[in-house]
């Protein structure tokens, strides 16, 4: 980057920092409810930008164009189809959430099952955020920034040591936006930088095209379609490796109702909702993003492939060199100041859900029983920094083992997503299902899990974790039926801690974001622009 890119960096993250920490003043964080879900105020427009940012990574944008960049429009699957778990969590989930006024997901697991398997639940996501998900952000997402921008070429210096560089800044701001400003400073940000991927992640495939096509997008259009039209078929074989099109109904379907309906890291920012109505505005503006993100996620693989062919390095590599390739100079600074703040919204929305975690399920329960308010918000900051500091020191090491731990990593989710799926769902419309039950369900599915990476190592692990979703379900009934509850469970309603009025306009904007699902499928088809 010249000096105009890196003079344009600092302003464009400046400006941005102050007017979202101005935003934020509104909030006390240094109560547990301020700093932790944002004191509950957050609009529908926030929610969303917060969400899409949090879940958006580099690892995701080089990861799935890399991907296309072999295999097609079929990996928009892990995109698109992600609009419709977020339906069920604007019409289904939130409303529930809410209704029961719980902070996290684990209090609802607490509040319908036990505290032991609340704290299973808890633990298995604190776990799995600190050793794997931050540290992998923050590596990919240096990495990339590195690849792209050239940092270890400007200042002279070894591809890892710029990458731990760029680690601990990011890793440094993250720190300082939480310390600051809480969830509700991060979740402004959130949003400008969500508009600024969303104009500058559909730039490079509209440059691209019209690059590609001497001048005309459409001529570009034209040369992808005559070209590769085998790239634009959204529908995978039944034995693909990357999402065979039955998983779509099921291990997909399950995946994603996991992901997006009972995850903390995503299901607290509609909690910081100032009402039903503003999280279920966030939750479905979510859905369309997911369905048109696709177009900047995964298309503009295909748009490499037409330009390098297989002269590329690794598949990893078509993202980066389409950035290089078709950016203006000028433009450098703007597009790092948002690739920048989808790296960092990653990190503070994993970073402040593990502290959310940990703070309320363990030191306030355990550690610190007569804890007041603030002194758990002041807890709650001392965990974001350390753990915060681990994840940093963890990153520059995952380049000794880059795919065999991000493998493990999403192996190991694999572990406790369908039991957590199965509780949450039980407990929504069972009433004899116990305790117990829920249990005897995580422990049948660890083991059976183990097996089928050894027995069933060739099937696509989306067929698997399908199938085990209903296998879970169904474990957790027979439990229930041969040793139900004494009296049937009844939730404790009207605790709400927010207007639970919903938006009136729910049903028939979910019903635009499935039909929108639908159409960018046919589109990517042979009914469509592919064969």
């Amino acid at each position: 980057m010249g000096v105009f890119s890196v003079i344009s960096f600092i302003i464009i993250i400046g400006v941005i920092w102050i007017y979202a920490f101005k935003r934020s003043r509104a909030v006390d964080n240094t109560s547990s409810e301020g700093f932790f879900l944002g004191g509950r105020s957050l609009t529908g427009i926030t929610i969303a930008g917060t969400i899409i940012m949090t879940n958006l990574s580099t690892e995701q944008i080089v990861g799935q164009n890399g991907q296309s960049f072999v295999g097609g429009m079929e990996v928009m699957a892990w995109e698109v189809t992600a609009a419709i778990a977020c339906v069920f969590l604007a019409l289904v989930f939130l409303p529930k959430y809410l209704k029961y006024g719980v902070n996290t997901v684990s209090d609802f697991i607490e509040i319908r099952y036990d505290t032991t398997t609340k704290r299973i639940v808890s633990a298995l996501f604190i776990f799995t955020y600190m050793t794997s998900f931050l540290p992998v952000v923050l590596y990919s997402g240096s990495l990339v920034f590195n690849k792209i921008f050239h940092i270890d070429k400007a200042l002279g210096i070894d591809p890892l040591v710029a990458v731990g560089l760029i680690s601990a800044l990011i890793g440094i701001v993250g720190l300082l936006y939480l310390l600051i400003g809480g969830l509700s400073l991060s979740a402004f940000s959130d949003t400008i930088y969500g508009v600024g991927l969303l104009v500058g992640g559909l730039s490079i495939p509209i440059i691209g095209l019209t690059i590609l096509g001497d001048g005309s997008f459409f001529g570009g259009m034209e040369t992808v379609k005559n070209e590769t039209p085998q790239l634009l078929n959204a529908i995978g074989d039944v034995d693909s490796k990357i999402v065979p099109w039955p998983t779509l109904f099921m291990g997909m379907l399950f995946n994603n109702l996991f992901f997006w309906c009972t995850n903390q890291m995503i299901v607290q920012k509609t909690l910081a909702g100032k009402s039903l109505k503003e999280g279920q505005k966030g939750a479905l503006y979510v859905g369309f993003f997911k369905i048109f993100g696709a177009l900047f996620l995964v298309f503009p693989g295909i748009i490499a492939f037409n330009m390098f062919g297989n002269t590329l390095a690794t598949p990893d590599d078509a993202y980066p060199s389409l950035v290089t390739a078709v950016l203006p100079g000028w433009a450098y600074g703007i597009f790092a100041a948002v690739i920048f703040g989808a790296i960092l919204s990653s990190f503070v929305g994993a970073l402040n859900a593990t502290a959310t975690l940990f703070t309320l399920d363990f030191y306030k329960p355990v550690i610190k029983k007569n804890a007041t308010d603030k002194q758990v918000a002041r807890a709650g900051k001392f965990i974001t920094i350390a753990v915060g500091f681990i994840s940093v020191i963890i990153a520059p090491f995952i380049s000794f083992a880059p795919a065999g731990l991000y493998a493990v990593v999403q192996e190991f989710n694999g572990i406790y997503s369908m039991p957590l799926l199965a509780l949450v769902l039980l407990g929504f419309y069972s009433k004899r299902v116990t305790p117990l039950a829920a249990k005897v369900t995580f422990v049948f599915h660890i083991v059976i899990y183990g097996l089928s990476k050894v027995v069933l190592a060739d099937i696509h692990y989306l067929y698997v974790l399908g199938f085990l979703f209903l296998a879970d379900v169904l474990v957790m009934w027979l439990v229930g039926k041969v040793k139900p509850l004494d009296t049937p469970f009844e939730f404790q309603e009207n605790i709400n801690k927010v207007d639970l009025t919903p938006w009136k306009h729910r049903k028939w904007v979910a019903a635009l974001v499935i039909i929108a699902m639908v159409g960018m499928y046919i589109f990517f088809s042979p009914l469509g622009i592919a064969i």
